[in-house]
């Protein structure tokens, strides 16, 4: 036996148990279920619900199995009269004060509380007394509160501290007075709030969208993916006829362990929205008309056809959306390949493609998500992946939680939960500056840099906090280097790329990326770019990327479930090349006037809940799906249009029966590929900002992502959407000489919009922030660049 196990009985039978577990973790190893309300296997041992009692021989009383450690020869009773006795006494203490409202409760069902009650609670009750009543809590339009129902077990608060790293409830009071809420009235604003409907055992937090909307019994349950960000949860659906009523976690240990997103869990609302598409529309003479499918197809062909006999392939663009599954992307690629375009791309947010030729086979994040919670030090390069990333996030903060240095260079400080060893605030144009300052102190440190780089860095301020950061990342054993969202999005991202690489072969730390969205990926595999086919594969010639198709307008575009003027980089440019255009095919799940203003056929397309398909997350895990539920109207899912399509055009190999043997023909080599990130190239020179220049940063607020969360109504009433503001620090708005509350005049070579001002700290001197997705900041182009200011 080794030094770290002990022996322990328990109900006569032997066990091994590690030394220091405690006593439940060892039953419920060996299936032998103990009662318990407050223990929870991911959050530290509280013991006060008292519901896990057992008998332990020579012990005076019963104990607590979540807080026994194990000792060896210790003995063990689960099921003794002394312990039942015990859990029976602890279970009529519970119920004394809880409320008689099963019938009306959403936990009724699934309430751990009802169901140990059944085998451990009395059919009468002894008390007279009346009960006590606790006024409800509003922490939200994601989480109703019932608190008359709260028993005391704290997995909510310890989940608010130990996991989300907010400690948003707490508890006021003592005994039967005790009481769950937020101190103040205030709402809940972690990104991953929903997890306490989970963990509570009865129904004192409920889902609030979902509320009285159905019973558990009525629902069936059927897994799938989440279709937002680059973790690619592990969920389910729970679905009452044709309708996908609410979204649950489920356990994957190598990816989301038991816990979702909020932005996940809560946008299955969007599958209802009444803008959903019904029928496929075409517009005639200005006048958009409702048509089947047969005229539908049929309009697109001869459009399509129409331009390409006239002008060429090469007038026809595509893109796609890299929240569309691998099935659709795919085959939207091999479409419009086989029509003659390679003016193909699903980098909607991406402006700088210089180094597309050294580009990794897909951007990943260089190791497993299980793997970030064990670097040593970690240099995040323009990224928020609190908001960006949730679990990621988690992963990394079990990290600092463990000692390790979590670095950043971004353009503001933004608010984390957990602390930072440095934050490099700076200026978008002075963020190649800064790395590149980093590089040079870890050259001054010893490492060993080749000409090029030191050529680079030869004239480059280096600051004491530079040398901490390459300090910090040198020292470690296990380091990686990330680049963000926002650096992808970055006007200089190939420099970007070029020094972060730098800095993790000077340190010899992985350097990875950090996708936003859930196809992010996979697009790359399934061949969406303008460079190379499928699987790196060789194409006849580079096509135009995303910002070259706008920049240069082509005569007919393919939009595949997005919407352009708010997903893409520049949409202003964006909706001026659509509006040209002669013919623009939209394959789009959502109606809107703006849709009916640059397109001319509109197809009606199925969700990720109403299709089969797959998803390759940041690591390169291919997870497949299944629909749930069938697409509302005529809407159909994208890979039989696309089939249909091809059929349409004559083109060969597009006899598809079903999403699986489409994912056949990339499946098994993405499940074997993993990228080398260790290519780019570097500058001559590095850029240099405009004196005394106003430069704007743009960040896609977390429930503004893509169109399935922007249709559903409880995360648009949540604090992660874009407010329509320009937020400013304070020394820079006092420059300009606006005060708090001001409205604030921004333009630029192309447009000019008014905003109100709202004063920020976090934010780099010299900046101005403007949230993506709001209709005023489409009026402002591109995502980064200089503006000029003016108050009223």
């Amino acid at each position: 036996m080794s030094e770290d196990s002990v022996t322990i009985e328990v109900n006569g039978t032997p066990m091994q148990a590690r030394k220091g577990q405690m006593l439940i973790e060892v039953t419920d190893a060996n299936d032998i279920y103990v009662p318990r309300f407050c223990y929870h296997k991911k959050l530290t041992v509280a013991a006060n619900c008292r519901m896990c009692l057992v008998e332990v021989e020579k012990a005076p009383k019963p104990l607590p199995a979540c807080a026994t450690p194990v000792a060896d020869g210790m003995k063990v009773f689960t099921r003794s009269q002394l312990a039942l006795d015990a859990q029976k006494s602890v279970m009529e203490f519970l119920l004394i004060n809880h409320p008689l409202d099963c019938p009306i409760c959403d936990q009724g069902g699934e309430c751990e509380l009802q169901d140990l009650a059944m085998g451990y609670g009395r059919d009468v009750s002894r008390y007279s007394e009346g009960k006590r009543v606790v006024k409800d809590k509003n922490i939200g339009p994601l989480v109703q509160t019932e608190m008359t129902r709260c028993i005391h077990c704290t997995r909510c608060v310890r989940f608010g501290d130990e996991i989300a790293g907010l400690r948003e409830l707490g508890a006021t009071g003592r005994g039967e007075h005790m009481e769950i809420g937020t101190y103040v009235e205030k709402t809940m604003t972690s990104e991953l709030s929903g997890n306490v409907i989970d963990i509570c055992p009865v129904g004192a937090l409920t889902n609030k969208p979902f509320r009285y909307s159905a019973r558990t019994w009525e629902m069936v349950q059927r897994p799938t993916i989440a279709p937002h960000d680059s973790v690619g949860s592990n969920m389910d659906l729970h679905v009452k006829g044709h309708t996908v009523k609410r979204v649950v976690p489920a356990e994957n240990e190598a990816v989301n362990e038991v816990w979702l997103a909020d932005r996940d869990r809560y946008s299955c609302e969007g599958l209802q929205s009444p803008d959903r598409l019904q029928a496929p529309m075409i517009k005639q003479h200005g006048e958009w008309h409702e048509v089947d499918w047969e005229v539908a197809l049929e309009q697109v062909h001869d459009r399509l056809q129409a331009v390409i006999d006239r002008d060429g392939a090469d007038e026809l663009a595509g893109l796609a959306a890299p929240w569309a599954t691998l099935e659709e992307l795919y085959l939207f690629q091999k479409w419009l390949r086989g029509l003659g375009s390679a003016n193909i791309d699903h980098r909607l947010r991406q402006h700088d493609f210089r180094d597309d030729d050294v580009a990794p086979a897909f951007p990943w994040l260089g190791e497993s998500l299980v793997d970030l919670e064990h670097v040593d030090a970690a240099l995040l390069v323009g990224a928020y992946p609190r908001k960006e990333q949730p679990l990621i996030n988690h992963r990394l903060r079990k990290a600092a939680l463990g000692g390790a240095a979590i670095m950043a260079v971004n353009p503001a400080a933004y608010a984390q939960n957990f602390e930072f060893a440095e934050t490099c605030v700076v200026a978008p144009s002075q963020m190649a500056q800064t790395l590149a300052a980093v590089a040079a102190a870890l050259v001054e440190q010893g490492a060993v840099a080749g000409d090029a780089l030191r050529g680079l860095i030869n004239n480059v301020s280096v600051d004491d906090q530079h040398r901490r950061l390459a300090e910090a990342l040198r020292r470690a054993d296990n380091a990686t280097v990330l680049l963000g969202v926002q650096a992808q999005a970055h006007p200089e991202f190939a420099t970007l790329r070029a020094l972060a690489g730098e800095i993790a072969t000077l340190t010899g730390a992985r350097l990875g990326y950090l996708g936003e969205s859930a196809n992010s990926s996979g697009a790359w595999l399934a061949g969406v770019l303008p460079q190379r086919g499928p699987l790196m594969g060789t194409t006849p010639g580079p096509g135009l990327d995303a910002r070259a198709m706008f920049e240069q307008p082509r005569r007919a575009y393919c939009l595949f479930n997005l919407e352009p003027e708010r997903d893409c980089w520049n949409g202003r440019e964006v909706i001026r090349a659509l509006t040209q255009a002669d013919c623009v095919v939209a394959f789009s799940a959502y109606d809107s006037a703006s849709l009916r203003e640059y397109a001319d056929v509109i197809l009606p397309l199925a969700l990720y809940a109403e299709t089969a398909g797959s998803y390759v997350n940041v690591e390169g895990r291919l997870q497949s799906f299944n629909g749930a539920v069938a697409p509302p109207g005529q809407a159909r899912p994208g890979w039989k249009i696309l089939r249909v399509l091809g059929n349409r055009f004559d083109l060969a190999d597009f006899d598809y029966d079903s999403a699986e043997q489409v994912r056949a023909e990339l499946a098994d080599a993405i499940t074997s590929l993993r990228p080398g990130n260790h290519h780019w190239q570097l500058p001559g020179s590095l850029p240099q900002a405009a004196a005394g220049s106003l430069e704007r940063v743009t960040r896609m607020p977390t429930n503004s992502l893509d169109p399935l969360v922007r249709h559903a109504p409880a995360l648009q009433q949540t604090v992660d959407v874009a407010d329509g503001h320009a937020h400013m620090h304070p020394d820079t708005a006092a420059r300009l000489g606006l005060a708090a509350g001001a409205h604030v005049r921004l333009q630029n070579d192309g447009g000019s919009v008014e905003l109100p001002l709202a004063l920020d700290d976090s934010l780099a001197p010299g900046c101005v922030l403007i949230h993506a997705t709001h209709p005023d900041a489409i009026e402002l182009g591109g995502w980064f660049g200089n503006l000029e200011a003016g108050g009223r």
